[in-house]
């Protein structure tokens, strides 16, 4: 299965939600309207429910600090893996945003370089910078 709703913002391709995700429709629908109203600047966080099972344990870790990352602040790969109890995994984190299978619900983009420099994005780099600007930033 697959989301498309990063399309909105210029995604070069749909994101792929794999099967252990389990969203009902009805989540589904949830989380699309909640996606379209952040992408309208009228929400800034997300209370949906995530079925997040079957992932290794680091990348949950990962995942949970993420969601704690305030709307319109960025942290580093350094800091996170700081935050998990890894402070030498800031590319096992890097790995961890990149297998991010909700990206925005799980708010990957928040993340960046330890020099300011973006680091990656699974929706592409054009899209990371376009959701950082809608927080407010101005990405380098």
């Amino acid at each position: 299965m697959s989301c498309g709703l990063l399309a909105g913002v210029g995604a070069r391709r749909a994101v792929p939600l794999p099967a252990e995700t389990n969203m009902t429709a009805r989540h589904g629908r949830a989380a699309r309207t909640a996606i379209i109203a952040y992408l309208q600047g009228k929400v800034r966080s997300f209370d949906l429910p995530l079925d997040l099972q079957g992932q290794p344990r680091f990348r949950l870790k990962v995942w949970e600090v993420l969601q704690r990352i305030p709307y319109g602040r960025v942290r580093s790969y350094g800091w996170v893996a700081r935050k998990v109890g890894k402070p030498k995994a800031a590319r096992a984190v890097g790995a961890a945003c990149g297998a991010n299978p909700v990206p925005l619900l799980v708010p990957c983009h928040r993340v960046i370089a330890g020099d300011g420099s973006l680091g990656g994005f699974s929706g592409g780099l054009g899209v990371k910078k376009r959701l950082l600007r809608l927080e407010g930033l101005t990405p380098t």
